[in-house]
Formats: C-alpha cells, structure tokens, sequence
C-alpha cells in the first residue's frame, strides 16, 4: 500500500529561532564589543538562508506486510520513498502504541505487534514527512496508511462430524438413502435392464427365483456426501471480563465470544473438508461475508480466510435477507444469543427441515469489578439467554456450548446422527 503527499513545503519553527539568534548575537557582540559573539550569528545566517532556498520534497509511505511463523506475532515493514536528508515517520501500532521515528528516506522500519485476539487486526497505521536543511524545511505530510492482517484463530482437532439425517449427494462417505454403490446391504431386486451381471446373487437366485430364467441382484446403498453451512453472528464481541462490555478495550477483555465463534468455524469447516464432505460460511450481517458450498482444499482455504477477516459487525448491521442454504444442509448456527436475530433465523431454519446446531460461544464469565445495578441487569440478561436457549432445545434445535471439552459434545452429536440417519432410513 503506497499513499503520497500532494501540498507543499513549509518553514519549521527552528528557522524563526534562527533569525532571532542570526539578529540578536551581532547586536549583542557590537554593544558588548566582542567580535567571538558577533561570529557566532554568521552560521545561524546561513542556515536560515539555506532554510529559505530549499525545499523538501513530498514523500510516499509503502508498509508491506512480512511473513513469520511466530504465532501471535504479526510484523510489516514500513518504508519511505524516495530518498530524503531526515524523515520523521508517526507510527501507530495496533491502535494503542504511538511513536515518532526520524530515520534517513529510503530505509526500513521493521514493525511487530503481538495479535491478542484472532480476526481482523490493523497493525500499523503510517504518515511521513521530510525534513531538508537540517530540519528547517518541513515536507508536507503523507496521508495515513494502515494495514489489516486476518489472525487467525486456533482451532482444536474435531475427529467426527454430525451431518443432517437425510443426504441428497451422490458421492462421499456417508451411508445413504438410495440404491447405489458402496454402502451397506439395501435389499435382494430383481434383475433389470442397466444392472451389471457381477451383482447377481446367484445363492438367492437359486433359492427365490419364481420362474426359469429369472435373476435376483443385491443391491446396496450409496455413499453420499453431505452438506454443512457455518453462520456466523457477528453482532456482538464480548469478552470474559464483564466490566469491559460497551467498551472497545480488548486489552483487558480477555478472550471474546468472536475469538471463540472463529475457532469454533475453524475447526468445523476442516474436520468438515477433511471427511470428505462440503462447507458453505455466512455472516449474518448486511453486506456480510458469504462463502458458497464447495469442497476441496481450495475452497477450505478461501473459508479459512473470510472467517479470520469477520470482525464485529455493529449494531446496526442486523441482517435483512436469510441466506441461501443447501439443500438437506447441517447448519451451525455461532452466537452468544442474546440478540433474538440469531435464534429467530434458526428456529426458521429447523421449521423448513434443516438439521440445526446451535453454538454458544459465550466465554466464561469473570464478574469483577461490576457494581450491584450492573450485576442485576446481568442476571436478567443471561436469564433472558437461557430462556432462549431453552426455546431452541424445545423446537428441535441441538444446543451444543464451544467450552474446553469440544471433543464430548460434538461426539454426542455425532451419535445423534446415527439415529437421526437410522430413522430417516
């Protein structure tokens, strides 16, 4: 990213301090009748007029991000061009540390800034000027540039994931509904035009066939893939400490339902990918982010991007439109539910037939520093969020909680699949 300076130069305050002491020290070594004090105002003469008879150029800022494996570090490299005498950079570093660099044009300012939370982060935000005659002549100042980098979120390993009972695929690794290949035993058919001879059961054929020349085959079911949508709710970003909620101070906030909701759609969207089967990942905002279903390690990476770039939406961002779901998807549903948006579309959801999961990534709670109104009205909040909770576990919603265990509570759901598939059968 490149940003220049159109405007002109101009002097710097030195330069005023100059013509007074260019004036003021003959004035002083005449009266005084010293010629060593007299001289003393020569140089500053000069350089005052050399001040006049410069100029310093306008300058571009470039920041150029670098690559590193140290987790949870991010470093970018910030440079002036072109070449200049002194050049004074403003930095400002993860919107929180500011620091004035003068360094020759043309160099390198190596920046890192530690990632305290996952998602979008700006890094550094960069201006420039340049200082010619020693610093008389002030160059006009760049614009601002800023670079975002997409942190991304740890994710732990899911080994099994649920799908929605019934599978419209017709290649995978799931067990399915219609004759094909691959699967477990369906039934004893008679032989058909289209049938390959190899499937004939010759022991049935000899037992059940009803007349001379009648075959029987055995027929199995299809291998289907299935079909699994992320939405992400983006509303709110609320971290542990429930004295910093309101605030924009992630410093202390510990970690935030948005940390969790991107390590919770991380870790579905690759054990989802890894089993064979496809990912869709939508935010639930106006204009928010949408990956459509794909499968492949290509299409993981672009979902792994778009979820390390969903940062907080606002609150007045509520979605207009629901977005468009497979058919016979498993939906994940990512939210601390306390705005009735997310449970409303779910509920929806799970009333057109979907199979829906909903994750609460609400972190553990630490109630300090919270005055008697503030822990009332939190009490009320949460239950409120229990209620609602309780209204998606009674309309069929499975209720699952992005906590330490992951791996207990994505197996039961897995095994709710089991019988889920068996009854659809």
């Amino acid at each position: 990213m490149t940003v220049s300076a159109t405007a002109s130069s101009r002097l710097s305050p030195a330069v005023l301090m100059g013509i007074v002491g260019a004036v003021t020290a003959p004035v002083v070594g005449l009266l005084l009748g010293r010629v060593d004090v007299i001289t003393v105002g020569l140089p500053l003469a000069l350089w005052v007029v050399h001040a006049f008879r410069v100029d310093a150029a306008a300058v571009a800022v470039e920041i150029h991000k670098r690559t590193s494996d140290d987790p949870g570090w991010v470093h970018d490299d910030i440079r002036v061009e072109p070449a200049a005498e002194i050049v004074e950079v403003s930095v400002v570093q993860s919107d929180r540390r500011r620091r004035r660099v003068f360094v020759a044009g043309g160099a390198r300012i190596r920046a890192s800034s530690r990632a305290l939370h996952s998602g979008p982060l700006r890094s550094v935000e960069a201006a420039a000027r340049a200082l010619a005659a020693d610093g008389g002549r002030l160059g006009p100042a760049s614009e601002s540039v800023a670079v975002v980098h997409a942190v991304p979120a740890a994710a732990p390993r899911l080994t099994r994931m649920p799908v929605a009972p019934r599978l419209t695929g017709l290649h995978g690794s799931h067990e399915g509904a219609k004759p094909g290949q691959g699967g477990d035993f369906r039934d004893i058919h008679p032989f058909a035009p289209g049938d390959e001879l190899r499937r004939v059961d010759w022991k049935a054929t000899a037992r059940a066939a009803r007349r001379p020349g009648e075959l029987l085959i055995r027929r199995t079911n299809a291998l289907s893939d299935a079909s699994a949508v992320i939405v992400l709710d983006t509303a709110d970003d609320l971290g542990s400490v429930v004295s910093t909620w309101g605030t924009t101070d992630l410093r202390r906030s510990g970690v935030t339902s948005l940390d969790h909701a991107r390590s919770a759609a991380r870790a579905i969207a690759e054990a989802t990918i890894a089993q064979g089967d496809r990912i869709a990942f939508h935010t639930l905002a106006i204009d928010g982010r949408t990956v459509r279903s794909g499968g492949g390690r290509r299409h993981l990476a672009r979902v792994l991007s778009e979820i390390a770039s969903s940062g907080r939406a606002g609150d007045d961002s509520r979605f207009r439109r629901t977005p468009p779901v497979p058919h016979g998807s498993i939906i994940h549903v990512l939210s601390v539910f306390f705005d009735g948006a997310a449970a409303e579309i779910a509920l929806r959801w799970r009333a057109v037939g979907h199979r829906v999961v909903a994750v609460d990534v609400l972190p553990e709670l630490d109630l300090r520093r919270l005055n008697l109104q503030r822990e009332l009205a939190l009490q009320v909040l949460l239950a409120e969020r229990q209620d609602m909770l309780r209204r998606l576990e009674e309309s069929g919603v499975e209720v699952v909680r992005w906590d330490g265990d992951h791996g207990r509570g994505w197996a039961a759901l897995s095994r709710a699949r089991v019988r889920a598939g068996g009854a659809s059968r």
